[in-house]
């Protein structure tokens, strides 16, 4: 990887390239790069963000881009090795663990929560499936966990007591609790705690070496310090199923690795292929994109508009109607599929283009709004000539 010869200083750009990666040409580096920086640096000064690192990945070859600081307190420099906390782009990995636990036989997505759970035969949360967890179709929970439900014997008090708003399949509602349990059960049904599960199955196999749930203590100097709306440094604060739902920490290496698996660009062993692409089928379309296994599927050419549209607040905090794909779309390769994610701190982005071998993960240190996240990467992936003119 080259290394930046100096520290950080304001504004300073510093490129790197993957070892084993072809080199970045002279025609691809000029002018581009110029302008990711320039966007970067105004995106940053727009959200107050004190530290950004994008890493972007077009047919194999891979860019990464690193500003400003990791933390405020110490002046160290974003690299790509800084960890950042994912929020709900986390929950990716919880679909993923679904499809290999699918493919291995531990598991049937269009089963019944009830044969994993006995407990909740007879009550509408048993009745649901594990798709409709695994794409917020579940009949209406709420985006959290009630506050007062503290321990897991509260929350299958809760889930035994939860009654729907409306019928399972009708309406897409972004719930932590729905994926959440989607990811519990199937790490019991690989004998495991969902921890144990990413950590010592799912990240090894990806070759993910950097993402964590529980950072190790010689890993904590690489942890970034994290800064809420009211630019005052926070950490994520665990509450139940927050493992499952937005627990994990990467870096820009190892999330670009992991959109690369989803394309296929990096060889994974073939049972894992085969449930990276049981993330990508399409179950139900709802705003402007088909939901599949927590990933959010846009048909190409893809519009600035709809991305916005279908990452705006209104989308994760509302009711939506969603209308069931009968069968389910295969994988697409002609398609962005993308998946936001936040915790007080930080925020992020991810997207990947199968068919241009298309990949982008925007990491930064500060919460900030959506929507202004969603067109600085747009702008990216049209300054690399992954995305189409508009």
């Amino acid at each position: 990887m080259l290394r930046s010869l100096a520290k950080f200083c304001a504004g300073a750009l510093l490129v790197a390239v993957a070892l084993n990666r072809p080199a970045i040409g002279a025609e691809a580096a000029t002018g581009s790069d110029a302008q990711i920086r320039e966007a970067a640096l105004a995106f940053m000064r727009e959200n107050g963000i004190p530290g950004l690192a994008i890493g972007v990945t077009v047919n194999g070859t891979q860019r990464f881009y690193n500003f400003g600081v990791a933390s405020k307190e110490t002046g160290e420099p974003v690299t790509n090795a800084t960890l950042f906390e994912l929020g709900s782009m986390s929950k990716t990995f919880a679909a993923t663990l679904a499809g290999w636990a699918q493919v291995n036989g531990r598991l049937a997505l269009d089963a019944p929560v009830s044969r994993y759970l006995p407990d909740t035969r007879g009550t509408p949360f048993g009745a649901l499936t594990l798709i409709n967890l695994g794409t917020h179709t579940g009949g209406g929970f709420p985006l959290q966990v009630p506050d007062e439900v503290t321990n897991d014997a509260q929350l299958m008090a809760w889930l035994k007591a939860w009654r729907p708003r409306y019928p399972a399949g009708t309406q897409r509602t972004y719930a932590n609790p729905s994926i959440g349990m989607f990811a519990r059960i199937t790490a019991q049904q690989l004998g495991m705690s969902y921890a144990d599960a990413v950590e010592k199955t799912l990240f090894p196999k990806l070759g993910l070496a950097h993402t964590f749930i529980r950072v190790p203590a010689d890993q904590l100097a690489s942890y970034a310090q994290g800064y809420n709306s009211k630019d005052m440094p926070v950490r994520l604060n665990p509450g139940v199923l927050a493992d499952e739902a937005y627990g994990v920490k990467s870096n820009t290496r190892d999330m670009l690795r992991f959109l690369e698996a989803n394309m296929g660009v990096v060889v994974v062993e073939p049972q894992l292929q085969r449930a990276l692409e049981a993330t990508h089928v399409g179950y139900f379309r709802t705003g402007p994109y088909i939901q599949d296994l927590v990933w959010e599927q846009y048909a190409q050419p893809v519009r600035l508009n709809d991305l916005v549209q279908g990452n705006a607040n209104f989308m994760v905090l509302e009711d939506n109607p969603a209308t069931a794909l009968i069968p389910p779309l295969p994988p697409q390769s002609d398609t962005l599929l993308d998946k936001t994610g936040a915790t007080s701190g930080f925020g992020g982005y991810l997207a990947f283009e199968p068919a241009r071998k298309t990949a982008i993960v925007i990491l930064a240190n500060r919460n900030h709004p959506t929507e202004s996240r969603v067109r600085f990467a747009y702008r990216v992936l049209e300054l690399v000539k992954g995305a189409p003119a508009q």
